[in-house]
C-alpha cells in the first residue's frame, strides 16, 4: 500500500505529533508499505528519504501553545504537486483542521482520506470561528482516528462527528536499549525534564518552585532538563544555588532523548493542562525510567491512576516535592513504578499499535480508489488565497 501522511507542525522542532509521524512512518515501512510524509522544514538538510519538504514554517498561537507551520501560495502548490506524484492508496492527515498543511491536503485531495486528531481543550476559539472552513475539510474524510478520549471528545464536541480510538505508539525498542548519557553520574539520584522550557502549560516553572524541596530532602540530587529555549536567559532567572544543580541539554535528536530518558532515576512530567495522551510518559516507561506526572486527566489515563507513574496535584510544587523525594528516596517503590511502566508499555509498542491503523486504511481503500487532486479542493484553496 502507497501511504501519504501529512504532519502539519515543523519537522525540526520536537513535539508529539512529529515524533507520532515519524514512528508511525517507520512502522507501516516496518511492514511493508510504501511511504512519503509531507511536512514543513526550517532545515532543509540530513532529511530522511521518505521525508518531502512542505516548506518553511511561521509561528502562529495554537492550543494554548505556539505552533510552527506552513500556509499560502507556496504551502498549497506543495501539498497539490505532492499528491499528484505520490499515487497513493491511502493520504493520512495528523490534526486536519490545525492550519496549514493538513487543513490544505483535506481541501485539495480526493479519495480514501484517513484524519487523526491529537489535540484537547475544552474550549477553541479557533474551532469555533472557523467551523464553517473546517467542516469543507472534515466533509472529505473516510476514516477519523483519536489518539486519546480527549482528544476524541474535542473532535466531538466541536465539529461533531466520531473516531476509532487509537492510541499513539512508542518504538519501545528504541528506548529500552538507549545507551546511557555518560554526563548522567550513575552513583547519584537523578531527575529529568522535557519540553519547552518557556512554554507555561509544560510546567517548568512548577519543577523550579519544588526544586528547594527537593535539593533540601536529596542534597546530590541532578536535574537534567531537555528541549529548546532561550537556555542562557533562563539561567540567569535562576536562583544561582539551583542553576548549578541543573544540566540544560537543549535541543536533542530523538537519539540523545531515549539516551537521556534511559540515565536518570525519575521522570517528571509538571504539565498543567492542554495535553491530550501524553507520549513523553510513554517514552519515559519504554526506557524503564519511573515517571512522577501532574493529575492531569490524560496522564491520570496513561498512568492508570497511579498504578504505572506517581501522581501529585497538578501545579501543587509542595505535592510535585513530596512525590519525587519518596521515588528518589526508596529504590523498591522507584522499582515497582519501573516494572508497572514496562508492563503497560507494550500496550503502546508501535509493532502492535500499527496493525489497528493498517485496519483503518483497508476499511477506507476497499473500492481500490486513488487519493487525486480535487477540483472543488482548488476553488475552495482559492477563495481562501491559499492557491496558485
Amino acid at each position: 500500500m502507497k501511504v501519504g501522511i501529512v504532519c502539519p507542525y515543523s519537522w525540526d522542532a520536537p513535539g508529539g505529533v512529529r515524533s507520532h509521524v515519524a514512528d508511525l512512518a517507520l512502522a507501516l515501512m516496518g511492514h511493508g508499505h510504501e511511504v512519503s510524509v509531507l511536512a514543513p522544514v526550517d532545515n532543509g538538510t540530513d532529511l530522511p528519504p521518505w521525508l518531502v519538504n512542505g516548506g518553511k514554517p511561521v509561528a502562529v498561537p495554537y492550543n494554548g501553545s505556539v505552533a510552527r507551520v506552513n500556509f499560502g501560495f507556496g504551502a498549497a502548490r506543495s501539498v497539490r504537486r505532492w499528491i499528484q506524484e505520490g499515487d497513493f492508496d491511502v493520504l493520512h492527515v495528523h490534526e486536519p483542521v490545525a492550519p496549514g498543511l493538513s487543513m490544505l491536503a483535506c481541501w485539495v485531495a480526493s479519495g480514501p482520506i484517513v484524519a487523526t486528531w491529537h489535540s484537547s481543550h475544552s474550549r477553541s476559539r479557533i474551532l469555533a470561528a472557523g467551523y464553517y472552513v473546517a467542516q469543507t475539510a472534515m466533509e472529505k474524510l473516510s476514516g477519523r482516528i483519536a489518539v486519546s478520549e480527549q482528544a476524541r471528545r474535542t473532535l466531538v464536541a466541536h465539529l461533531g462527528g466520531d473516531a476509532v480510538l487509537i492510541p499513539n505508539g512508542v518504538r519501545v525498542a528504541d528506548f529500552s536499549t538507549a545507551p546511557r548519557l555518560a554526563s548522567v553520574d550513575g552513583r547519584r539520584p537523578s531527575i529529568m525534564f522535557l519540553g519547552r522550557v518557556d512554554e507555561p502549560r509544560k510546567g517548568f516553572a512548577v519543577l523550579m518552585a519544588a526544586l528547594p524541596s527537593i535539593v533540601e530532602a536529596v542534597p546530590d540530587v541532578q536535574v537534567v532538563v531537555v528541549g529548546p529555549g532561550d537556555l542562557d536567559e533562563l539561567r540567569a532567572a535562576l536562583d544561582p544555588a539551583m542553576a548549578s544543580r541543573i544540566d540544560f541539554l537543549g535541543r536533542v535528536t530523538d537519539e540523545e532523548k531515549a539516551s537521556a530518558l534511559r540515565s536518570v532515576d525519575v521522570y517528571v512530567a509538571p504539565h498543567t493542562g492542554g495535553e491530550s495522551f501524553g507520549i513523553v510518559l510513554i517514552e519515559a516507561m519504554a526506557a524503564r525510567t519511573a515517571v512522577v506526572a501532574s493529575d492531569i486527566p490524560a496522564f491520570r489515563q496513561v498512568l492508570e491512576d497511579g498504578v504505572s507513574g506517581a501522581l501529585f496535584e497538578s501545579e501543587n510544587p509542595e505535592a510535585l516535592a513530596t512525590e519525587v523525594i519518596r521515588l528518589l528516596s526508596d529504590a523498591d517503590v522507584r522499582s515497582e513504578y519501573e516494572s508497572q511502566g514496562w508492563r503497560r508499555v507494550q500496550e503502546y509498542d508501535w509493532d502492535v499499535v500499527v496493525d489497528d491503523v493498517i485496519a483503518v486504511y483497508e476499511s477506507v481503500t476497499v473500492g481500490g480508489e486513488k487519493v487525486t487532486t480535487d477540483l472543488r479542493g482548488q476553488i475552495v484553496g482559492r477563495l481562501g488565497g491559499w492557491s496558485n
